[in-house]
């Protein structure tokens, strides 16, 4: 176990031997070597400056669309989940939300406000930081639409402000300079109707309960869809609806799902992953592509 890190100016809290099954939606994942809490964002800042550059590193939010392995994580976890939220409406019709702000909260206060563009966040099951780093998208629009400029953190804590020609941006997908991690982001939205925006959030929710199984542990959508087609289509007329290993099963509601039944490993869900995907290119001839993103170690 590495010792606590001792620097007179932070404030965070540091959790050592952290399951992550806890911070995770699927519920699964073993535990981090570290685990740091930042207070704010100075803090994170000194956290960062003083941490071992070749420490792995990884930034966790609500830990949607990420698959912890039952073997842990050997390196330090940075949670944002309940820090980095800060959010505000500024002139001009942008909305500014730090990168720990949930996506539901970031569509609500848009809305609340009078502005129209990122109502269908609400259905995005992360916080910004998440969505911005994969460009997470749902019925229909995608985080980096309305993305004016960002806020950046390095490994060394050092602060930089990037506009998005400074990426390659794509479908669920998002490539910047090396080592550098959201922190914040800054929305050009239009003025639009409250009551509208606000109706709009509702019916999104409601098709998102009735078409996906939101009562039950899942990551999210497993696969992208691929070009033309649907992810969920293609595993469907497999046949692998419903399929279960051990504790993990391909939703029944929706194909694109894999949910915890309440007793599955990362194992049952990886294993689960590779064979959805593995059946759909031997009947199909597409070979899908996962939108979660796996780390840690095998037990």
């Amino acid at each position: 176990m590495m010792p606590a890190l001792k620097h007179p100016e932070l404030r965070g809290e540091m959790l050592f031997d952290e399951p992550l099954a806890r911070y995770t939606t699927w519920r699964v994942g073993g535990p981090a070597r570290r685990l740091y809490r930042p207070a704010d964002r100075h803090d994170l800042q000194v956290f960062l400056e003083q941490l071992d550059p070749q420490e792995p590193l990884i930034w966790l939010g609500l830990g949607s669309n990420l698959l912890v392995r039952d073997g842990g994580f050997r390196g330090t976890v940075i949670t944002t989940q309940g820090r980095l939220n800060r959010i505000e409406i500024l002139e001009g019709g942008r909305l500014y939300a730090e990168a720990g702000v949930t996506c539901a909260k970031a569509a609500r206060t848009a809305a609340r406000a009078g502005l129209c563009g990122v109502e269908f966040l609400a259905g995005i099951p992360g916080t910004l930081g998440g969505a911005l780093a994969m460009n997470a998208g749902a019925f229909g629009g995608e985080t980096w639409q309305h993305v004016q400029q960002v806020e950046t953190l390095d490994r060394r804590g050092r602060l930089h402000v990037r506009l998005p020609e400074a990426f390659d941006i794509g479908y669920r997908h998002v490539m910047g300079p090396a080592g550098e991690w959201f922190l914040s982001a800054e929305f050009s939205l239009q003025a639009g109707d409250v009551a509208a925006a606000q109706d709009d959030i509702r019916r999104l929710l409601e098709r998102r309960a009735q078409t996906q199984p939101t009562q039950q542990p899942s990551c999210g959508s497993v696969f992208r869809n691929p070009p033309g087609d649907h992810a969920a289509r293609l595993i469907e007329a497999t046949g692998l609806k419903g399929m279960l290993r051990g504790g993990a099963q391909v939703s029944e509601k929706h194909a694109n799902f894999i949910i915890n039944t309440g007793t599955a490993s990362a194992a049952d869900i990886e294993w689960l992953i590779d064979e959805v995907q593995r059946r759909v290119e031997a009947v199909n001839g597409v070979r899908l592509i996962p939108e979660v993103h796996r780390v840690g170690e095998r037990p």
